[in-house]
Protein backbone atom coordinates (compact mmCIF):
# COMPACT_ATOMS: atom_id res chain seq x y z
CA UNK A 1 0.00 0.00 0.00
CA UNK A 2 1.28 3.45 -0.63
CA UNK A 3 0.18 6.65 -0.18
CA UNK A 4 1.09 9.42 -1.86
CA UNK A 5 0.63 13.07 -0.96
CA UNK A 6 1.42 16.25 -3.14
CA UNK A 7 0.41 19.73 -3.08
CA UNK A 8 1.94 21.46 -0.77
CA UNK A 9 4.36 24.73 -0.50
CA UNK A 10 5.34 28.14 0.59
CA UNK A 11 2.02 30.41 0.54
CA UNK A 12 1.35 33.76 1.73
CA UNK A 13 -1.64 34.17 4.55
CA UNK A 14 -5.02 34.33 2.96
CA UNK A 15 -4.19 32.09 -0.41
CA UNK A 16 -4.99 28.55 -1.27
CA UNK A 17 -3.88 25.46 -1.66
CA UNK A 18 -5.14 22.15 -3.32
CA UNK A 19 -3.37 19.26 -1.73
CA UNK A 20 -3.83 15.87 -3.13
CA UNK A 21 -3.22 12.24 -1.58
CA UNK A 22 -2.89 9.34 -4.41
CA UNK A 23 -3.48 5.87 -3.47
CA UNK A 24 -2.29 1.79 -4.91
CA UNK A 25 -2.36 -0.95 -3.48
CA UNK A 26 -5.66 -0.67 -1.76
CA UNK A 27 -9.32 -1.29 -2.93
CA UNK A 28 -9.56 2.25 -2.40
CA UNK A 29 -13.32 2.62 -2.72
CA UNK A 30 -13.81 0.75 0.42
CA UNK A 31 -11.55 3.33 2.25
CA UNK A 32 -12.53 5.92 4.50
CA UNK A 33 -9.41 8.67 3.74
CA UNK A 34 -8.79 11.63 6.01
CA UNK A 35 -5.87 14.43 6.34
CA UNK A 36 -3.81 14.99 9.42
CA UNK A 37 -1.75 17.46 10.18
CA UNK A 38 1.51 18.01 12.46
CA UNK A 39 3.07 21.69 13.05
CA UNK A 40 7.03 21.20 14.77
CA UNK A 41 6.78 20.43 18.28
CA UNK A 42 3.17 19.23 18.49
CA UNK A 43 0.93 15.61 18.22
CA UNK A 44 -0.33 14.89 14.64
CA UNK A 45 -3.89 16.50 15.02
CA UNK A 46 -7.08 15.78 12.53
CA UNK A 47 -8.11 17.93 9.63
CA UNK A 48 -10.81 16.16 7.77
CA UNK A 49 -12.68 13.07 6.74
CA UNK A 50 -14.48 11.40 4.05
CA UNK A 51 -16.28 8.38 3.56
CA UNK A 52 -15.61 5.64 1.50
CA UNK A 53 -18.28 6.65 -0.74
CA UNK A 54 -17.93 9.93 -0.32
CA UNK A 55 -21.08 10.78 1.48
CA UNK A 56 -19.88 11.97 4.63
CA UNK A 57 -17.58 14.29 5.74
CA UNK A 58 -16.47 15.48 8.94
CA UNK A 59 -14.12 18.44 9.90
CA UNK A 60 -12.19 19.85 12.63
CA UNK A 61 -13.26 23.18 14.27
CA UNK A 62 -10.42 25.23 13.28
CA UNK A 63 -10.33 24.65 9.56
CA UNK A 64 -14.28 24.35 9.08
CA UNK A 65 -15.48 26.58 6.23
CA UNK A 66 -11.96 27.15 5.02
CA UNK A 67 -11.13 23.70 3.93
CA UNK A 68 -12.79 21.16 1.67
CA UNK A 69 -11.98 17.24 1.36
CA UNK A 70 -13.13 15.23 -1.40
CA UNK A 71 -11.99 11.65 -3.49
CA UNK A 72 -12.20 10.70 -6.93
CA UNK A 73 -12.91 6.81 -6.29
CA UNK A 74 -11.95 6.47 -10.30
CA UNK A 75 -8.54 8.18 -9.86
CA UNK A 76 -7.48 6.48 -6.07
CA UNK A 77 -7.08 10.09 -4.81
CA UNK A 78 -8.28 12.06 -2.11
CA UNK A 79 -7.98 15.92 -2.35
CA UNK A 80 -8.04 18.72 0.20
CA UNK A 81 -8.42 21.94 -0.59
CA UNK A 82 -7.30 25.08 1.62
CA UNK A 83 -8.65 28.23 1.39
CA UNK A 84 -7.91 31.19 3.20
CA UNK A 85 -4.89 29.91 4.88
CA UNK A 86 -3.50 31.31 8.01
CA UNK A 87 -0.12 31.01 9.54
CA UNK A 88 -1.16 28.55 12.17
CA UNK A 89 -2.36 26.02 8.96
CA UNK A 90 1.42 25.33 8.91
CA UNK A 91 2.65 21.66 9.33
CA UNK A 92 3.46 18.52 7.69
CA UNK A 93 0.13 17.15 6.32
CA UNK A 94 -0.79 13.74 6.09
CA UNK A 95 -3.38 11.59 4.34
CA UNK A 96 -4.44 8.41 5.75
CA UNK A 97 -6.55 5.90 5.19
CA UNK A 98 -8.87 3.46 7.26
CA UNK A 99 -11.55 0.27 5.97
CA UNK A 100 -15.02 1.54 6.18
CA UNK A 101 -14.58 3.62 9.25
CA UNK A 102 -17.30 6.09 10.63
CA UNK A 103 -16.48 9.35 9.73
CA UNK A 104 -16.86 10.38 13.50
CA UNK A 105 -13.13 7.99 13.74
CA UNK A 106 -10.43 10.77 13.79
CA UNK A 107 -8.13 9.13 15.63
CA UNK A 108 -4.43 9.10 14.60
CA UNK A 109 -4.70 5.26 16.30
CA UNK A 110 -7.58 4.30 13.59
CA UNK A 111 -5.99 4.70 10.87
CA UNK A 112 -3.91 1.61 9.52
CA UNK A 113 -2.61 3.53 6.63
CA UNK A 114 0.12 6.49 6.29
CA UNK A 115 1.59 8.78 3.47
CA UNK A 116 4.55 10.57 4.18
CA UNK A 117 3.55 14.39 4.06
CA UNK A 118 3.74 17.31 2.54
CA UNK A 119 4.53 20.71 4.18
CA UNK A 120 2.43 23.47 4.01
CA UNK A 121 3.80 26.89 5.07
CA UNK A 122 2.25 29.92 5.43
CA UNK A 123 3.54 33.68 5.78
CA UNK A 124 2.05 36.59 7.47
Amino acid sequence: VQLQASGGGLVQAGDSLRLSCAASGLAFGVYTMAWFRQAPGKERDFVAVISWSGGGTSYADSVKGRFTISRDNAKNTVYLQMNSLKPEDTAVYYCAAGTRLSTARVGVQDYHFWGQGTLVTVSS
